[in-house]
This record gives structure tokens, C-alpha cells and sequence, in this order.
């Protein structure tokens, strides 16, 4: 599923294109599930001739700003992805496949929604299991699923003090705690592995068991795994090559281990499968 990275680089990605830019040409396909709350002609009527004055993010909610009207908000799911089709710089975030999903005339498939800005820019909404949503509200502000988001976990990671007194209120394991979005939003299971990893913390520990310096730790991870993925936009080629993200599932036969040969568990914590060290995470 998309994180804060991958969500960062296609909000990147759409600032850049349409920012300052009047949105000429926009095709919006039925689709009462991925459109939530908002009948296709009505968000044509919405976007079409708009001007985009700016974009945003929270965790892994996005949206893109019109001037004078109300705000586009996107969230990709577990398979919705952005992708540039502008002839001649064509480009899709690295975490989504469509670049490897093309349809009968080479462009992406299962598109929701495309636009084009007034310099010839174009961006498709892409989603084939239609598990991404989009949704207008009057501004970011007033949309109810964001604002029950807790601090972004790139932009507004708490002070060390404030970081280590939440987790020592808590007595749920630290890696379902990570994946609380009215915690902490924007990390969800590949960086909760990683940041616990590069940490040297055991998913199943107790928040409320971590020593002070522990918490130091765990949040310098946070601070440095998710920088430097945003800074790659979420390029997972660009990873570190001992980073846990590129060993985590093995050779296909079963058993993983570190580049250092050290055994990988996997095992449900929080409710979702997680890889970690034992030798490492204590």
C-alpha cells in the first residue's frame, strides 16, 4: 500500500504540473466507488476551466487546491497511482506499476480520472481494483478524515520529550502503535518494519515499555528512513541496499535474511504481517 513517501511523490508530481496552471481538458469516468459522494459530470463541471492554486498532503491524504472553489482530495488505497502521460516526459511514481500495465495503445489502463493543464500537461488517477478514492470537499480543513489524523509523521514529528511521553501512555505493541494514523500519520507496514529494524526495537514490545533512549532511537529512524525515501521519491532503487525493504520477502522460497545473513521472522503483530530481526530487535 502507498506511504508517506509514495504519497509525497505523487503530490509532488501533481504540484508540479497543474500549480498556477488552468486545468482545459478533464475525463471523468464512472465510477461510483472510487468517486465518493460526487457524480461524474458534476466533478467534470468542477474541474474543467478551474485553476489549481496549490496542493497538499496529511499522511496519505493529498489534494489539489482551486482557486475560489472547493478542494479535490485523493487517496490512493492499496492501488490507485498518478501517473504523468504528458507525450515525451511520461512518468509514473515509482511504487505504481501502470509504466508495466499498459493498455492496447501503450497508455495506462483502468484510468478514473485525467486532466490536462493549459501548458499541455497531463496526468491520469489510475486504479485497478478500485480501492483508491476521490472526494471534493470545501477545504482540507473541513474534510472529517483528515483532520482525525494525527501529526504527519515526515512534517510534524513531535519533539522527543512529547514523542516518548505518548508511547509511554500506550500499552499496545509498538508497531501496531506506529500504525495508528490518529497517532502518527503517513507510516504504514513497509516503514514501521523499517524504522523499528534500523531502530533495533522488537515489533511486539510495549510503547509503554521503551526507555527513554529507546524513543530516541525509534524516532531518529523515523526522522531518517522516511527523508531519505521522500527524498528518491519513494524509488525503492534508490533504498539503501541494507535497508529490510529489499529482503523482506525472501527468494520466493520461504526464508529471508539480512545482506548480513541474519534470519528474517515473519508473523502477524497489529493485525499485519511483519518482518523483523531477532538477533537485532530486542
Amino acid at each position: 500500500m502507498p506511504e508517506l513517501p509514495e504519497v509525497e511523490a505523487a503530490r509532488r508530481l501533481l504540484h508540479e504540473a497543474f500549480t498556477g496552471h488552468y486545468l482545459v481538458d478533464v475525463d471523468v469516468r464512472d465510477d461510483e466507488i472510487v468517486f465518493e459522494g460526487v457524480a461524474p459530470e458534476v466533478l467534470r463541471a468542477v474541474l474543467m476551466g478551474a485553476r489549481v492554486i496549490g496542493t497538499g498532503r496529511q499522511g496519505k491524504y493529498f489534494w489539489m487546491v482551486l482557486e475560489g472553489g472547493p478542494t479535490l482530495v485523493l487517496h490512493l488505497g492499496m492501488s490507485g497511482g498518478l501517473v504523468e502521460t504528458t507525450p515525451g516526459r511520461a512518468r509514473a511514481a515509482h511504487y505504481y506499476r501502470v509504466n508495466h500495465d499498459a493498455g492496447a495503445e501503450g497508455g495506462p489502463r483502468f484510468v478514473k480520472l485525467a486532466l490536462t493543464g493549459d501548458d499541455g500537461r497531463s496526468l491520469v488517477f489510475a486504479d485497478g481494483r478500485r480501492l483508491g478514492r476521490v472526494w471534493l470537499v470545501d477545504s482540507a480543513n473541513h474534510c472529517s478524515r483528515i483532520s482525525r489524523l494525527g501529526p504527519d509523521a515526515w512534517q510534524e514529528l513531535p519533539e522527543l520529550t512529547q514523542f516518548a511521553e505518548s508511547m509511554a501512555k500506550r500499552r499496545t505493541p509498538i508497531k501496531a502503535l506506529l500504525l495508528n494514523q490518529a497517532w502518527l500519520a503517513g507510516i504504514g507496514n513497509y516503514l514501521a518494519d523499517e524504522v523499528l529494524y534500523a531502530a533495533g526495537i522488537a515489533p511486539a514490545r510495549l510503547a509503554s515499555s521503551l526507555s527513554g533512549e529507546e524513543a530516541g532511537s525509534l524516532r531518529r529512524a523515523i526522522t531518517q528512513v522516511i527523508a531519505h525515501a521522500v527524498s528518491v521519491d519513494a524509488d525503492y532503487r534508490q533504498f539503501p541496499p541494507e535497508w529490510l525493504f529489499h529482503v523482506r520477502w525472501g527468494g520466493g522460497k520461504g526464508e529471508a535474511f539480512t545482506t548480513e545473513g541474519e534470519p528474517i521472522v515473519r508473523e502477524a503483530i497489529g493485525g499485519r504481517t511483519t518482518a523483523w530481526v531477532p538477533s537485532r530487535q530486542k
